[in-house]
């Protein structure tokens, strides 16, 4: 006897729904606490005119102790167990998560250098030492997650503020066994730099409300670090970048002489046909060359000192006619992040420590999933 459609179509229905139903019930196959690491990442600015609702998003995975949340960018193929490169990236004084991961879009890189990125935001919009344990918390999570063994480098970059917290952080008990490389995006550099004179800051008051001229305000010095050891009490490799119309960094380094570098030599330079995603658009009317005017294409100088000894890299990266806003444009900031997966990691693959264990996840408030009901007892004999 013939099936009847009808008896066909549910047959097919129900198939389909118990398919549906297991799908959900297993994570995606390129997944990292909860991030869909195959899936284009959310929050990413377009090529041009980046709306300022962008910028504000304070990033979708939660840190469970503090509640507070950050943004988890990973490789598009992740797989557990696979061995990555972990960034924790810090944005500046003023700045929000997502501009800090718009302005260095090592994201744009993560599948090449195998990076899982890491980009916090502070609710003060200014580095604490109240966040520090918000901070130790993340990468506690992150590192659990992948696990040690799986973390070729750990890889510490700040923007501005963002840079000197990274400073001021890296030699400290939790971090000084754990970085590998700092990237300093006009965060402060070890060793003598020759400011600009371009202007720096907030610019001046709008032409058009003042009714002055506009005169420039003085030229910006970054904090020098307190006598000691360079860099402080802890090794790490360096990369600091800028932009001309900030600071020149001078051709030694004291860094390079810790670590018996050779002299500075300058590598290719980099050319950027795309402009990057970000700016400061609230500076602008008149803004400053030191503080930055709107993206452009660019052209940047890479300098290295060579054969530094144990793997370490210490190098300087000048993008021309660019001040301290004006986002870093794409083969710039490939050539950064080439510079730093290039140094020696292993800090936390071969070190003392471990992350402890994740929190258990949060029970659902519908309740737990119901249960499969028992199978029929089998008749004895």
């Amino acid at each position: 006897m013939r099936t009847p459609w009808r008896t066909w179509g549910l047959a097919l229905a129900g198939l389909a729904a118990l398919l549906a139903g297991q799908a959900m019930a297993q994570p995606a196959a390129h997944t990292l606490l909860g991030v869909d690491c195959a899936a284009p990442p959310i929050w990413h600015c377009p090529d041009a005119n980046c709306e300022p609702g962008f910028v504000t998003q304070p990033g979708a995975t939660v840190e469970p102790k503090t509640r507070r949340t950050f943004f988890l960018d990973c490789p598009a193929d992740y797989r557990p167990g696979d061995k990555v490169n972990l960034v924790l990236s810090l944005h500046g004084g003023g700045s929000y998560a997502n501009w800090q991961r718009n302005y260095f879009p090592a994201m744009d890189v993560k599948d090449k250098y195998h990076l899982v990125i890491i980009t916090p935001g502070s609710p003060t919009r200014v580095w604490m030492p109240s966040d520090d344990e918000y901070l130790r918390n993340i990468v506690d999570l992150v590192v659990a997650a992948v696990g040690k063994a799986s973390v070729e480098r750990f890889i510490l970059a700040g923007h501005s503020q963002g840079g000197m917290t990274s400073n001021r952080i890296i030699c400290s008990d939790y971090f000084k066994d754990k970085v590998d490389v700092r990237v300093s995006l006009s965060g402060g550099r070890i060793g003598e730099v020759t400011p600009a004179g371009r202007g720096f800051g907030a610019g001046g008051p709008a032409v058009w409300r003042s009714g002055e001229p506009y005169t420039p305000p003085p030229p910006f010095r970054f904090p020098q670090p307190a006598a000691g050891p360079p860099g402080g009490a802890c090794d790490y490799s360096f990369i600091f970048a800028t932009g001309e119309y900030e600071v020149v960094p001078a051709a030694t380094s004291p860094l390079a002489g810790k670590f018996g570098c050779g002299p500075r030599e300058q590598l290719p330079d980099v050319i950027d046909p795309k402009p990057g995603y970000v700016w400061d658009p609230t500076r602008q009317d008149p803004g400053t060359d030191g503080w930055g005017h709107y993206p452009k294409s660019g052209r940047a100088l890479v300098y290295q000192f060579p054969k530094c000894r144990d793997g370490r890299v210490v190098a300087d990266v000048i993008k021309l006619q660019k001040g301290h806003t004006e986002g870093y444009e794409p083969n710039v900031t490939d050539a950064i992040v080439a510079l730093a997966v290039s140094a020696k990691g292993g800090k936390i693959a071969g070190g003392a420590w471990s992350p402890p264990p994740p929190p258990p996840p949060e029970p659902s408030p519908f309740g737990p999933p119901p249960s499969a009901p028992a199978a029929p007892a089998r008749p004895a004999g």
